[in-house]
């Protein structure tokens, strides 16, 4: 079998995994590090929200200006 750059079947196995584990250190690191610090900011002050409905509008919004730009 071909197994490109690796010598073996092992080795992709390895790196895969080695590949997941990074992921998912930096997807906990986003959540420790951006997401903590915006949950606390709202929780510190809840005005700063936006309501989901005008986000919702705003993504509908732009959706369309998207699709109407590739007509």
């Amino acid at each position: 079998m071909d197994f490109g750059a690796y010598a073996s079947a092992s080795e992709v196995v390895r790196a895969g995994l080695r590949a997941l584990e990074e992921r998912d250190a930096a997807v906990e690191r986003w959540l420790r590090e951006d997401v903590a610090a915006a949950y606390d900011a709202l929780q510190a002050d809840p005005g700063r929200a936006i309501p989901a409905s005008q986000v919702f509008a705003a993504v509908r919004a732009r959706h369309q200006e998207r699709k109407a730009r590739r007509a």
